[in-house]
């Protein structure tokens, strides 16, 4: 099953790349939840209607929004990436807004095929806390 969650966790990350946002929105449980690293997207998003505004949410205020994804591995029934982020505020890269260009620790808790829970973390330590797991 760990390998399968891996994939999986490739497939939604590639399905944001590719901007192929109704992928995305596929690969959810109904009754998933979504908890944001950015201040920009602030509370915590549910179900595949919160997944929907969680992009909607994340590329109104980054349109160029993107990342690389150097790392996927599993833990349990979860998978944990590193990741880098980046984009540009909403108001252009020649204003004065915000701008991200970070390494962020992505976990995803799967179930029966689907993502339940996407959490993200600034550092490793963080995220391997969260699910109590000691580096």
């Amino acid at each position: 099953m760990s390998q399968e969650n891996v994939e999986l966790t490739r497939r939604a990350f590639d399905a944001i790349v590719r901007r192929d946002l109704d992928a995305f929105v596929a690969l959810h449980d109904p009754s998933c939840e979504i908890q944001p690293l950015l201040a920009a997207v602030a509370g915590n998003y549910h179900g595949r209607a919160g997944v929907r505004e969680w992009l909607d949410d994340l590329l109104g205020a980054f349109p160029d929004f993107s990342f690389r994804v150097d790392d996927v591995r599993e833990l349990g029934d979860r998978t944990l990436s590193r990741t880098r982020i980046s984009g540009h505020g909403a108001h252009g890269i020649d204003s004065a807004a915000p701008m991200i260009d970070q390494v962020s620790w992505i976990l995803a808790e799967i179930r029966n095929g689907r993502v339940i829970w996407w959490g993200n973390f600034r550092t490793e330590a963080d995220a391997l806390e969260a699910v109590g797991v000691r580096e």
